[in-house]
């Protein structure tokens, strides 16, 4: 079995030919044949999976930890959304080929989504990277792979539907090798899915509630830039502007902090987008400074990321018609990192930042990250991007079967673009092979890992009716 090594080195690659990579990926495949992957059973010693989510709970903002256990116990395909620690310790175990590339971290199925480009045109792509780090390639397939047999349990597919939406996935990854392996280096830099052609691919399965999911979230995201979400975020108090009080979802700064803390914010809030500015382009750099700050909140996001901090800032340029609304986002270490290494940023905002701009066909221009001491004197790591900048997912419960087959083609692609971006493409389409074992290898582990999911999904709302954690629901 191969161990995790560093991604190849950008002046080393070169000096192999397409035959030599050929020939690395599949003596690779000799080494760990393909079906080793189809393989998982619980090994003996595996932490408590409960235990896993405690000690992320000891980084994170206690208040909100109820709302994420809630969250998280709403059903087996939520847990799994939250639960990308504990699968990164079961990754670790699993066999790899020694192929790397920078990996999404998180790769499920509503990681996925259509998101503007800074030329505002809507593309569909990978778009959380809280966890993102160079590892083995395997690890992003399986987490995605799982995560359809998952969705397709809680949408009471058969096993024979889901086995077939989670099969095109890794058909859809593996193909997608094959045809980056034959294309220029360029090429696959700027190799992109729009959202037309998702929705034309959703539209084709001739299933009228798929395409009209399809169009909705394509609606949606044009409709969803920083002028809705200052219409829907913000509220005039006596001729001010500030961030409506939603708690706890929303909750503006000043109720969150002491008499100390509300004297600082303002100034340790500067500090940060001082710092955050640094680290963008100078260009970008100077259009950030020609916006004033105006208010700050709290604002709590996703499944997985609850309890981590996370603010939104409103900037105003000219006038009130010209909003600007940031998030700054804390990232804490990866997931991933004790078990594929950590990488030397400097700064865990950077961390996220760098992968996403490796592995997405574009990124938000506005992206970028700080480290400073946070209101109680604690210095965190914030990344910081736009919110809401044309942002949508498609709601998988409204597919069916034929529906959420395409959509994990789709993210199959996707995925495998991200991966030919940073790792050897030539030897990893070599390994992956001409024929179907690397699909059905993905979906018997996807299987099989469901089914433990669901297990560590009853320890839970196990752990909350005992009093052992503390949730909230419908929160």
């Amino acid at each position: 079995m191969s161990h995790a090594a560093d991604l190849p080195d950008p002046e080393y690659l070169p000096r192999r030919t397409v035959a030599e990579r050929v020939a690395r990926g599949a003596s690779l495949r000799d080494e760990v044949p393909l079906e080793h992957h189809a393989t998982w059973e619980v090994p003996s010693g595996r932490p408590d999976p409960i235990a896993v989510l405690e000690r992320q709970g000891e980084h994170r903002d206690p208040a909100l930890l109820p709302i994420r256990y809630g969250r998280m116990a709403s059903s087996a395909f939520a847990f799994y959304r939250g639960g990308a620690a504990i699968m990164a310790n079961d990754l670790s175990g699993t066999p790899v080929s020694g192929l790397r590339a920078q990996l999404c971290g998180d790769a499920h199925l509503l990681n996925f989504g259509l998101f503007d480009t800074p030329e505002r045109s809507l593309v569909f792509g990978l778009n959380d990277f809280d966890e993102t780090l160079p590892g083995p390639t395997e690890w992003d397939v399986k987490r995605l792979a799982a995560s359809i047999e998952i969705a397709g349990r809680d949408l009471t597919f058969t096993a024979a539907e889901r086995t077939a939406a989670v099969t095109a996935c890794a058909r859809a990854y593996r193909e997608a090798l094959h045809a980056f392996a034959a294309m220029r280096n360029i090429e696959v830099w700027y190799a992109r899915m729009s959202a037309e052609e998702l929705r034309d691919r959703l539209a084709a399965t001739g299933d009228r509630a798929t395409a009209k999911e399809a169009k909705k979230r394509v609606r949606q995201a044009l409709q969803r830039d920083h002028l809705r979400a200052f219409d829907k975020l913000i509220e005039h108090d006596d001729g001010k502007l500030r961030f409506v009080e939603r708690p706890p979802l929303l909750t503006p700064a000043e109720d969150l902090l002491d008499e100390h803390g509300r004297e600082i914010y303002v100034e340790t809030l500067r500090t940060q987008l001082r710092e955050y500015r640094g680290s963008l382009p100078p260009d970008r750099r100077s259009l950030i400074e020609s916006y004033r700050f105006v208010d700050l909140a709290r604002k709590v996001v996703g499944v997985g990321s609850v309890g981590t901090r996370a603010w939104v800032v409103l900037l105003m340029g000219r006038d009130v018609g010209d909003p600007l609304i940031l998030q700054l986002k804390e990232a804490q270490r990866s997931v991933l990192a004790p078990y594929a290494g950590d990488v030397e940023h400097g700064s865990q905002g950077r961390r996220v930042v760098e992968g996403q701009r490796l592995m997405q066909a574009t990124s938000d221009h506005l992206l970028g990250w700080t480290h400073q001491a946070g209101f109680d004197g604690q210095a965190r790591d914030f990344y910081v991007r736009q919110l809401w900048d044309g942002k949508a997912s498609i709601d998988v419960t409204h597919l069916t079967p034929a529906g959420l087959r395409v959509y994990a083609e789709s993210c199959g692609w996707t995925l495998a673009r991200g991966h030919a971006r940073s790792g050897d493409r030539i030897a990893m389409a070599a390994y992956a092979g001409e024929d179907g074992g690397y699909d059905d290898a993905m979906a018997a582990f996807a299987s099989a890992y469901a089914d433990t999911n669901e297990q560590d999904h009853a320890l839970l709302v196990e752990a909350i009716a005992s009093g052992r954690l503390e949730a909230l629901d419908g929160v």
